[in-house]
């Protein structure tokens, strides 16, 4: 026996002589043994200091509608107000995804913390038991109470102008930043269900499509309803079934209020029988990589896979450019100058626009004074515009074709306004992506170096302007004055193409500088720009810098 206990008290031995270590080497701990660049870890943490280590460049930027706004403004030129509607509902839309998923991971905490307590099994561990019936107390029921927190409903919006002003691109522009699904479809190949076309839940299947097969997300995303006017009734019914309007607006109602919709994904498909077999790379337009098939798609299945999606959630904007809904604005308004003693109102814009104070009655955010913008650093008075499209009402909407059911359903309208001449300068020249900058770029890939001068933007501008398609016709008329230069130009001894007025009028072609001609090109920029700046009193669209680089060259080269 006496045998038989020694390993016993060996162990109890053991362990007491590695608790006391343990308790000696815990008694003269510090933090500071522990060193890395000098800097040593410790258990606080000081809010207020400034982060180092691998965070130390990490930048958080704060989503807020006035950011959204700027953003959109290194894209977009003029559209002020139509600017600020958009960037408050996406960001309202923003904040309400941010509620719903913590809500979600809420609800989802407490169900696993349901399942793991389980229930008490006193009740099953004696056989026999009497179960424990709850008896309710012989008093007055209480009234019902609803515990749901609060839902923030979805606000969609109507943005509505004439087109080539930036609707789309302001969208696609936001589009960039957000961190919520994002799709655009047109709704001129929208019918009714059954008949040739796409049906409207398209839309949906292409936002699963943005989110990579995620249902939650998709659930929360934004579409993009592009080209809604073309779905209006028509004026006039010849005894035909509307299958291309009326009835893909009643099949877009439940779509837009909130529905749980069936969303089938097309399976793999494979080439036709009889074609060589050859291997199916991957821009292949029979690879399910390619035709838009993602991981949670059916291409390893033969029928496909169906996802539910509800659309409670998802906002939807919708884009048109209305034409003639500006008529029946004017109509409407102008119908109070009948009568005696009433006041007498012109039937055009501009003379609407006089009447102050209809202005003040009918636009709550107007503003008699004229706009002071700042131009090229300098500032520029510009008249004030009145645009008929910000006194649109529901029923206006109704009267130009759409169902009172989906105008009732679209609560926000913003209204962009036409571009004129001097905005169209500045989509040439001012915006991240200017056109511009997109042929200098261009031309510098092939070494020659473009160059267009302030006359020459205005000519440019004032052709597009009277094509009627907005900011799209500037690419029209750059491309008719550079389509020789671009041909003649690569691989050529040319270097340098100027584009001044005379060329912009289309009265000789561009002018072509050789290597060694530099002084002369810029010489010539600076006596245009210079001639042009005296006539107009006003700065030049070129930048000081170029202007006061060309003078210098000039000078130093003694061509002036």
């Amino acid at each position: 026996m006496l045998f038989g206990r020694l390993p016993l008290l060996h162990q109890l031995a053991v362990r007491s002589s590695s608790i006391t270590i343990t308790q000696r080497w815990l008694s003269s701990y510090n933090p500071s043994d522990f060193t890395f660049n000098g800097t040593s870890y410790s258990s606080t943490v000081d809010a207020n200091a400034p982060t180092t280590g691998p965070l130390a460049d990490a930048q958080s930027v704060k989503l807020t509608p006035k950011n959204l706004k700027q953003h959109l403004d290194r894209f977009v030129v003029g559209q002020s107000r139509s600017k600020r509607i958009l960037s408050t509902a996406i960001y309202h839309h923003y904040k309400r995804v941010q509620q719903l998923r913590q809500r979600q991971e809420e609800q989802d905490e407490l169900l696993r913390s349901s399942q793991t307590m389980g229930i008490h099994p006193v009740e099953d561990e004696y056989p026999g038991q009497q179960r424990t019936v709850n008896v309710i107390p012989k008093r007055d029921y209480l009234p019902i109470h609803d515990h749901t927190p609060l839902t923030i409903e979805k606000s969609n919006v109507l943005c509505l102008g004439p087109t080539g002003v930036g609707k789309t691109l302001m969208l696609r522009t936001l589009a960039r930043v957000l961190e919520v699904p994002f799709s655009m479809s047109d709704c001129t190949p929208f019918t009714q269900a059954g008949y040739v076309g796409e049906d409207a839940d398209v839309c949906i299947h292409r936002l699963l499509v943005a989110a990579n097969w995620d249902v939650r997300k998709a659930e929360t995303g934004i579409v993009c309803l592009d080209e809604f006017d073309k779905i209006a009734k028509p004026k006039t019914s010849h005894g035909t079934k509307d299958i291309s309007g009326e009835g893909v607006q009643q099949a877009l109602l439940k779509i837009i209020e909130g529905t749980t919709l069936q969303i089938n994904t097309k399976p793999e498909r494979r080439p036709p029988v009889g074609l060589p077999q050859t291997p199916i790379g991957p821009n292949s337009p029979f690879n399910p990589a390619s035709a838009g098939m993602g991981s949670g798609g059916a291409g390893n299945s033969g029928k496909g896979e169906t996802f539910t999606v509800d659309t409670s959630n998802i906002l939807f904007i919708f884009t048109g450019a209305f034409i003639g809904i500006d008529k029946l604005i004017i109509n409407r308004v102008s119908k109070g100058s009948i009568g005696f003693n009433a006041p007498v109102r012109g039937a055009s814009a501009d003379d609407l626009a006089e009447d102050e104070e209809l202005m003040k009655k009918l636009t709550p955010f107007y503003a008699s004074e004229d706009n002071v913008e700042n131009v090229m650093g300098g500032n520029v008075i510009r008249k004030k515009k009145f645009n008929p499209l910000q006194m649109t009402e529901p029923g206006d909407l109704i009267n130009f074709g759409l169902i009172p059911e989906i105008v009732g359903r679209i609560p926000v309208i913003a209204a962009v306004e036409a571009l004129d001449e001097g905005m169209l300068v500045r989509v040439l020249t001012e915006p991240r992506n200017a056109l511009l900058k997109q042929y200098e770029q261009l031309f510098q890939l092939s070494g020659v170096e473009l160059r267009l001068t302030s006359p020459a933007l205005r000519e440019v501008a004032k052709t597009a302007l009277a094509m009627g398609t907005g900011a799209r016709g500037l690419r029209t008329v750059m491309e008719r004055l550079l389509s020789d230069a671009m041909f003649e130009s690569p691989g050529s001894s040319i270097r340098y193409v100027l584009v001044n007025e005379s060329v912009a009028q289309r009265k000789q072609p561009p002018i072509y500088f050789s290597r060694g001609s530099q002084h002369k090109f810029h010489a010539m920029i600076g006596d245009e720009e210079e001639r042009w700046a005296m006539q107009h009193s006003h700065k030049p669209l070129v930048k000081p810098t170029i202007l006061e680089d060309v003078s210098e060259k000039a000078k130093a080269t003694g061509s002036v």
